[in-house]
């Protein structure tokens, strides 16, 4: 029981981040929350607010309609942390930072022009593309602490 547990809060927990973080996100707080200063912070709590709002929204009817036998400790300690992680690597210079000390400095530019193989158009100029290192490493960072939290609100 306690693996399905932990699945079903999983997954519930990874759509509200996908719908949280894409389409919650005001355009205000993507280009904000990252900048120096109360700004950028004030930007980047707005946002994991929303963002955790919608995890509790969506994680609320699965543990009602599958009857999960979750504790309010375990709810409010796993999507506390998850928030915490969530606005630290959000202020963008915290995981930039943490990607260069691993070793990942070049995959982190990946998509941008700062790139040493960065995207080019047919006449060699620089072609947006969607897809960054940094969207990577932020996303890939964010599912780690989406998988602490949901073995936390599991197991407490």
């Amino acid at each position: 029981m306690l693996a399905a547990q932990f699945a079903a809060v999983f997954i519930a927990l990874y759509v509200a981040h996908s719908v949280g973080d894409h389409w919650v996100q005001s355009s205000c707080q993507a280009a904000h929350k990252g900048a120096a200063g109360w700004a950028g912070r004030w930007a980047c709590t707005r946002h994991v607010l929303g963002l955790t709002a919608t995890k509790a929204v969506l994680l609320v009817p699965v543990v009602l309609l599958l009857d999960l036998p979750v504790t309010a400790a375990g709810l409010t300690i796993g999507l506390a942390l998850d928030a915490v992680t969530h606005w630290w690597a959000d202020r963008r210079s915290t995981l930039a930072w943490l990607a260069k000390a691993c070793g990942k400095g070049e995959f982190l530019s990946l998509g941008t022009p700062a790139h040493p193989a960065h995207p080019v158009t047919a006449d060699g100029g620089y072609a947006p593309t969607l897809g960054t290192g940094a969207y990577a490493l932020d996303q890939s960072f964010h599912h780690l602490w989406l998988l602490v939290a949901a073995l936390i609100i599991a197991t407490v």
